[in-house]
């Protein structure tokens, strides 16, 4: 109990939340995830919800482990991380398409689940968080991500009338803003973390 007080921080769920948010952009999917249902695509909210929280908490437990196998420490990979995130936030701010991307006609597995909502930047991204933050907050920020995501896949339609193609523009932009911002301090707060490192090991060279 003693332990779970001492890692558990509203303001560190609450920054990982956003930073989820912004990568995941679940409002920012809408046109696709409506372009996929006029196509025929039946997307269950529930599948969708339960596979994208299992792979995003699988990376969460084992990815550091995985990063040991390569060698790679959670900074520098941290570090990679913030640059994944500051071009996915360029996209996003001004509109243009730097990862190309391969929507495949089917199930709720692909492309909703992954890559969609549990991709190669949720899954970077949730690596690279782990270098600042505690694994307990993260999980929590996960969860709730995921509830965000099991909602709007359920109401979609209403959610894109509510707010209207620019609103969603709108949303788009501003957590792209927000999203640069936080991958420029992860980039400065582990460069500086891995220089306190590197540097004393050159001049004792």
């Amino acid at each position: 109990m003693i332990s779970f007080l001492q890692t558990f921080s509203w303001v560190e769920i609450f920054s990982t939340f956003m930073v989820l948010f912004a990568v995941i952009d679940i409002i920012g999917a809408i046109p696709i995830i409506l372009d996929m249902k006029a196509k025929g695509n039946i997307i269950e909210a529930e599948k969708v919800s339960i596979i994208s929280f299992g792979i995003l908490f699988a990376f969460l437990l084992l990815g550091e482990k995985l990063l040991n196998i390569f060698g790679v420490d959670i900074t520098s990979f941290a570090i990679a991380g913030s640059f994944v995130l500051f071009i996915l936030a360029m996209e996003m701010v001004l509109g243009i398409e730097i990862f190309k991307s391969q929507h495949v006609r089917g199930a709720s597995i692909v492309p909703i689940a992954f890559p969609l909502v549990a991709g190669a930047g949720s899954i970077t991204t949730l690596l690279s968080l782990k270098a600042e933050y505690a694994d307990l907050n993260i999980a929590i920020a996960v969860i709730l991500n995921i509830i965000i995501v099991y909602f709007v896949l359920k109401l979609t339609h209403r959610i894109e009338k509510f707010f209207g193609p620019t609103g969603v523009m709108v949303l788009r932009k501003t957590f792209g803003i927000i999203l640069l911002a936080i991958a420029i301090r992860l980039f400065m707060s582990n460069l500086a973390s891995s220089l306190e490192i590197l540097l004393p090991q050159l001049f004792n060279k």
